[in-house]
């Protein structure tokens, strides 16, 4: 067996472990606008809010559309939008800070809408 086969073999196992130990009880699932920008940004928003056994969430890059899944009896929605505002991503309750936003990888810094600064990207560039 080479080792590409070895690995993928073991991805495949660690992955299957991970679901099957992330069972959510008293399941509840909404869906929410979270700003982001790539796949690095889905990765910070996803890691930032799933909780084993309580929160899994799924980001979609092309929609920035959050769809999180918990169990109402452990955690809320807002805990977990203000965990992924936390980690830099402005979102339908929450704003990001703005030092954890300043602190994004360039590409990652998306449109904030209604933002505090004012921004004008297209004519001051120092």
């Amino acid at each position: 067996m080479n080792s590409i086969t070895k690995l993928l073999m073991a991805m495949s196992l660690l992955l299957s472990v991970t679901f099957a130990s992330a069972q959510i009880k008293n399941k509840t699932t909404e869906k929410v606008k979270v700003n982001g920008n790539c796949s690095m940004c889905k990765k910070v928003i996803e890691t930032a809010a799933n909780v084993n056994k309580e929160a899994k969430v799924n980001w979609n890059e092309d929609t920035k559309i959050a769809t999180i899944t918990y169990d109402a009896q452990k955690t809320n929605l807002d805990a977990i939008l203000k965990r992924i505002a936390d980690a830099g991503y402005d979102n339908e309750k929450f704003k990001a800070p703005n030092a954890v936003y300043d602190e994004l990888h360039g590409c990652c810094q998306y449109d904030r809408e209604a933002s505090d600064k004012k921004q004008n990207n297209s004519s001051s560039h120092h």
